[in-house]
């Protein structure tokens, strides 16, 4: 019987010189890396924050920061960046040697609405970072102006569909995640609802108290005592669980809209192509300044919540967010103003 050649090749009299040499350099480098990774970090750590100084994201990111230096190791210096809508920082973190020690929180609104909304953004969402971990959630709630007469989401979508162009929703602008969760709630229902953009989340937040817009889909916080009293009604939270602050109210999937899901979110990537030892290391240290009780407790003031992920998930779920919005964006023909 005549004998199957065996694919496998012989290195010790296959290879030639020149081969050798570059398997000699493959090795070396990924040995470098591993001593690199083992000794990581060796330094202080700058942590870039695309979003104004006092903010939720920044207050967010200096108590993360201060438990994962404790993890670590090594100071985290903080840089707030927030101009540009974010870009500036997201474009700092783009070109920085991927060491490990320039890191980024990235967002919602900086890997995914704002690149969808301006294309002419020097940096990709998926390609120019390496994603570490998700860090936060804010879950949006859909706030009513209480003389409205509905008592559910049900009856709330019924009558916006009974009179169509009747019924309006606020926003803190064009472009931000309440116009665009109102947009959501339009594709999915079929409702026609008019879009009142103002100049920020609290005008919005008195527009619907003073009757001038009906509805608005937004992360509660700081709203908690108006709800409470009466000046808002809260129907609905547009997440895949109920909200700490508010546990009487259903989700949006409890309600009957279960596509029905708009959040702010927050990260933390790094530039493209950090060795894997390192980012294995920063989203081990995540994973326990998340699960810290004082951490919680912050965010949670903040109208947020911690949720760690795997470096794999995170990637996943920007490409699945931006794939959700642009359709979206697009169907509603959103353009910022110029």
């Amino acid at each position: 019987m005549k004998t199957r050649h065996n694919p496998v090749i012989d290195t010790r009299r296959a290879t030639t010189p020149g081969t050798r040499a570059t398997v000699a350099g493959i090795a070396i480098s990924l040995f470098a890396g591993a001593a690199a990774a083992q000794s990581y970090p060796a330094k202080p750590i700058r942590l870039l924050v695309p979003f104004p100084a006092a903010g939720p994201a920044e207050v967010m990111s200096r108590i993360v920061a201060k438990t994962l230096s404790e993890g670590l190791g090594q100071p985290i210096v903080i840089d707030v960046q927030g101009g540009g809508s974010g870009t500036i920082a997201m474009e700092t973190a783009s070109r920085s040697a991927p060491d490990g020690y320039t890191l980024v929180v990235s967002s919602l609104s900086t890997l995914v609405t704002g690149p969808i909304l301006n294309p002419n953004v020097r940096y990709d969402p998926v390609k120019s970072y390496s994603p570490i971990s998700m860090v936060a959630i804010g879950t949006s709630m859909l706030l009513i102006y209480p003389g409205l007469p509905v008592k559910n989401l049900r009856e709330l979508v019924e009558l916006a569909k009974s009179k169509p162009g009747t019924l309006n929703f606020g926003s803190n602008g064009i472009g931000a995640l309440p116009h665009l969760a109102g947009e959501l709630f339009k594709s999915i229902t079929g409702a026609d609802i008019v879009h009142v953009p103002y100049k920020g989340a609290a005008p919005a937040a008195l527009g619907v108290m003073a009757g001038e817009v009906h509805m608005l889909f937004i992360v509660p916080s700081g709203l908690e005592q108006n709800v409470r009293s009466g000046k808002l009604r809260a129907l609905a939270a547009a997440g895949p669980k109920r909200i700490a602050a508010f546990p009487d109210v259903p989700t949006t999937a409890e309600a009957g809209l279960p596509a029905m899901e708009t959040y702010t979110w927050f990260g933390l990537a790094g530039p493209q192509g950090l060795q894997p030892a390192v980012v294995s290391r920063l989203n081990a240290e995540v994973v326990k300044v998340l699960a810290s009780k004082d951490v919680d407790d912050v965010l949670s003031k903040q109208g947020l919540e911690g949720g760690a992920s795997t470096p794999e998930q995170f990637g996943k779920f920007i490409v699945s967010e931006t794939a959700k919005w642009s359709k979206i964006i697009k169907t509603a023909g959103i353009k910022l103003e110029q």
